[in-house]
């Protein structure tokens, strides 16, 4: 891998490096599917750069990683490319210092890909609306982490009063397994389903949200409960007659699903690391009309004082 590093550079110099890099290589067409914007601090950019190399190679892309610096120094943009064979496209990393903090948008828009979609990330703080930020707004795709926040479920709770087609969460990527595993419990006939409990570590972001799809799928009252964690630990959900369909987990690798009139059953539903969830949404750069239906149920218990 090429490193190359301009200190108190432009976009365009940037820009005009990419491709000089990219010559010298003998690689001038890349083949990147889509630009990754990421928009991080300074303490949270390792772990950030490393799940977006790491989501990358299923997903070739240009990484722009756009790191805020000290507003009140004077205007400057440095700036360090990362190119080469072994890289899974390209990673360019942009400081910015003095006024152009609060123009990043300015910075970053000569550096996208033409013709390829744009998702813009935020691994840490996010603003109130995603979509009316100068950067998101450049993005088909908006992707937050409600983990992140100091008051990680009072941040999930909000996200139906922000949402805009092509927002998603993090948080609700966690429960991909969770809900195809629950999802596949109901192939076999079942009698209604009459209420439920949702058990998660105290403040997961994920467990609101996983009760909101269920309560919107089923039509029927699901609570939350507190537990020993770590995560999601368990889903038990009554059923009309008698009996309750229950997946439970308590090592964060293996769960246990059991139905009524039929024996126990260990399935893999282990915690996924960040790479993955972010893979996984840059695999549909669509709306997720279900996220959207879950999270406007999320409001609404909300409202009822439920979640």
């Amino acid at each position: 891998m090429t490193t190359f590093n301009l200190t108190e550079t432009t976009a365009s110099r940037i820009s005009s490096t990419l491709t000089r890099l990219r010559h010298q290589m003998g690689a001038p067409a890349v083949g990147m599917v889509l630009t990754l914007v990421v928009v991080v601090d300074e303490a949270g950019q390792y772990d950030a750069l490393r799940a977006a190399t790491d989501a990358a190679r299923e997903h070739p892309s240009r990484i722009l990683m756009v790191i805020i610096r000290d507003p009140a120094e004077p205007n400057r943009l440095d700036a360090e490319i990362r190119v080469g064979e072994s890289a899974p496209g390209e990673v360019v990393l942009l400081r910015l210092y003095g006024e152009l903090t609060e123009h990043a948008d300015s910075v970053i828009t000569p550096l996208l890909l033409t013709d390829t979609p744009v998702v813009v990330w935020w691994p840490g703080e996010c603003p109130e609306i995603p979509a009316k930020h100068p950067i998101g707004h450049l993005g088909s795709r908006r992707i937050l982490d409600a983990r992140s926040a100091g008051e990680a479920v009072a941040a999930i709770s909000s996200r139906a009063g922000s949402y805009v087609p092509g927002d998603t969460d993090l948080a609700w990527t966690r429960l991909t397994p969770w809900r195809s595993l629950l999802a596949a419990a109901f192939d076999q006939p079942m009698g209604k389903i009459t209420g439920g409990v949702v058990e998660a570590a105290a403040g997961n972001p994920s467990a609101p949200l996983l009760a909101a799809w269920l309560c919107d799928r089923l039509e029927a009252p699901i609570e939350i409960a507190d537990s020993a964690g770590p995560g999601l630990t368990g889903v038990r959900l009554s059923i009309e007659g008698g009996g309750e369909l229950t997946v439970s987990r308590t090592d964060a690798r293996l769960a246990t699903l059991s139905r009524p009139g039929n024996p126990d059953r260990r399935v893999a539903l282990a915690r996924r690391p960040t790479s993955e969830l972010l893979s996984e949404e840059l695999r549909r750069l669509d709306p997720d009309d279900i996220y959207a239906a879950a999270i406007r149920r999320l409001a609404e218990m909300k409202g009822r004082g439920r979640a």
